[in-house]
């Protein structure tokens, strides 16, 4: 297939980069809009009291958290999938409409929750399909508009990202703010997630010719380059025997995934055996890794000494990714709990005209600085893809009214009670903020190795945590609500997005650094495999929060996430020398 020149993409630019690039920006926002929004709802929708104002299913947290993790888990897995029917049937373009597509049907089932728990479920199913199509298909276009102008492409994903952390800024800020509030109600902040999500859909479908001939038709794999390093160029094909074991891990793990949350919320459960003291599903899910390392290790054997080194290298970051994201991502369980129930959310008098104040700044903000974007896309685009401006120049007239909505709204009330989810947005905020400077310090003289990087993000994770330990410390054991000072909370998110800002965008970036191009696609796999068994982990361990807040304190809690990350953090830092070496010079 024959992609546009990238240099055609850049005879009208906006702020410099093609228009196309901010057609993906948009797309891209709204994506992240409708899947933050509603994962800021799952879990307080489903340990919400049935019999409250604005009443949810009154699930346990245990069970509540154990969909969480599936859920997260399943979208990081199918983008593996996602991204093989896209290069091998449909194309990008297409994936990422369908992919579209089958989110805004999951929202809205979502949306229906009211009419039949079915609903729900459906809505989930749909979601993590849809996720699937999605999310790896935008970047693919993105890397093939820059594939002539490499010089350009960190800029390009630099402003990505800011999609993607828009996004969800504003769909946290605004579902969590209807589905939180009494006078509208859980379905409608996932109803929201669904119209802005089917406004990104529409918006990208009538605009799509702006990519050319980009992502029409499969992609054929690009053979290995000839400029490739001779030590890492022999080839290592899979045989029946490998394909066969991954089948099988990929199966069972699938099924493990599923099953734990079936297996709490109903009767039903998969493994419903012992091997000797282990439970069914714990005895699946070690059979599972045990097969997963053992053929990993089989082909990593199979490589040049170099490569195989190398490899080593990507599966120790990875390793670290794991332990990241099984803490990090208790931002939408434990942590969410934690501002829900134990966090002194009411304002009144002078500290409630403050953060009235310092809630508009953020907000409108933002909304500003993207209005702007808009225009200037609006003076390049309008003419030839009036439609697809029009469809995003009413998604944005809705944002707006919701946004002056809800400060007149906070403004009006005598007393501000902050939305839990609002501390969510913290994350996004200082990402747009901070990623700048942390970016200036990776292109300096003082750019550390990766083991720094790493190491430094897991201790400043687990300094998060420590602040929550610290604030809930006068909570008492088994304690269902508390009152506790919401600057905890604030300071936690700062520490933890400086820890993702060491750790996240590093390890793909050293990813692509250390393997060939042939292999990028199979690495990125085994990465997404990495962060879903991460996020299962979280849903996992989140879910004890009650077990251990009752048999010892929510500072114990905390206390867990702190010190692990720590010391894993400290032990990568210690194991540079070895890491550096198995690099064989990547930096």
């Amino acid at each position: 297939m024959s992609d546009s020149n990238s240099n055609d993409f850049f005879r009208n630019p906006v702020l410099g980069q093609p228009a196309g690039l901010f057609v993906i920006f948009f797309t891209e926002m709204w994506e992240r809009f409708s899947y933050y929004g509603m994962r800021a709802l799952l879990v307080l929708f489903l340990t919400s009291s049935i019999m409250g104002d604005n009443p949810g299913w009154g699930w346990p947290r245990e069970h509540a958290l154990a969909i969480y993790g599936s859920y997260t888990a399943l979208a990081y897995l199918t983008p593996i999938l996602g991204g093989y029917i896209a290069d091998k049937i449909i194309g990008y373009r297409w994936a990422v409409i369908y992919g579209c597509l089958l989110m805004t049907l999951g929202h809205i089932s979502m949306a229906l929750e009211e009419a039949s728990h079915a609903f729900m479920y459906l809505g989930l199913f749909f979601l993590v399909l849809g996720i699937g199509l999605f999310k790896p298909n935008m970047t693919s276009i993105l890397s093939h508009m820059y594939k002539d102008k490499i010089e350009k492409k960190d800029g390009a994903f630099s402003i990505f990202y800011m999609g993607v952390n828009s996004g969800a800024f504003l769909g946290m800020l605004l579902c969590g703010y209807i589905g939180e509030s009494e006078n509208w109600g859980w379905s409608y902040g996932f109803g929201l997630a669904g119209i802005f999500m089917f406004i990104g859909m529409l918006q990208f479908y009538f605009t799509q010719n702006i990519f050319g001939d980009i992502g029409l038709k499969p992609v054929k794999n690009e053979i290995v380059n000839h400029n490739e390093d001779p030590s890492v160029a022999k080839l290592n094909p899979f045989s029946a025997f490998d394909l066969s074991i991954i089948g099988l891990v990929s199966v069972l793990g699938l099924a493990w995934i599923i099953n734990d949350p079936v297996s709490k919320i109903s009767n039903f459960n998969l493994f419903d055996f012992n091997v000797g003291s282990l439970s069914g599903s714990n005895f699946v899910i070690l059979f599972s890794l045990l097969l997963f390392v053992f053929v990993l290790i089989k082909r990593i054997t199979q490589y040049t000494p170099v490569l195989r080194d190398r490899m080593i290298a990507v599966i120790i970051l990875a390793f670290i990714t794991v332990f990241f994201w099984a803490s990090f991502e208790q931002a939408g369980g434990s942590m969410t709990i934690f501002a829900s129930d134990y966090t002194n959310r009411i304002l009144v008098g002078n500290s409630k005209i403050i953060f009235n104040i310092v809630n508009t700044i953020l907000t409108v903000t933002p909304m500003a600085i993207i209005t702007f974007v808009l225009m200037k896309l609006y003076k390049q685009t309008f003419k030839k893809y009036a439609l697809g401006n029009v469809v995003l120049a009413i998604g944005f007239a809705i944002i707006w009214f919701l946004v002056i909505y809800m400060l007149k709204d906070q403004y009006l009330q005598v007393k501000a009670e902050i939305p839990a989810t609002w501390f969510g947005i913290l994350n996004s905020l200082f990402i747009i903020t901070f990623s700048p400077l942390v970016a200036k310090l990776w292109e300096s003289k003082y750019n550390p190795p990766a083991t720094i990087k790493n190491g430094l993000g897991m201790i400043l994770l687990g300094i998060g945590f420590g602040v929550l330990a610290f604030g809930s410390s006068t909570i008492p054991a088994g304690a269902k609500v508390a009152s506790v000072s919401l600057i905890w909370l604030v300071l936690a998110y700062f520490f933890h997005t400086m820890g993702e800002l060491f750790i996240s965008p590093v390890g793909l970036s050293y990813l692509s650094k250390l393997v060939p191009s042939r292999m990028i696609g199979i690495m990125f796999g085994i990465w997404y495999l990495a962060i879903a068994i991460g996020n299962k982990i979280a849903g996992t361990m989140g879910g004890m929060i009650d077990e251990i807040t009752s048999q010892y304190s929510m500072t114990t809690f905390f206390l867990i996430f702190t010190l692990i990350p720590i010391g894993i953090g400290v032990l990568i830092m210690l194991l540079t020398p070895v890491v550096k070496k198995i690099m064989h010079g990547i930096h």
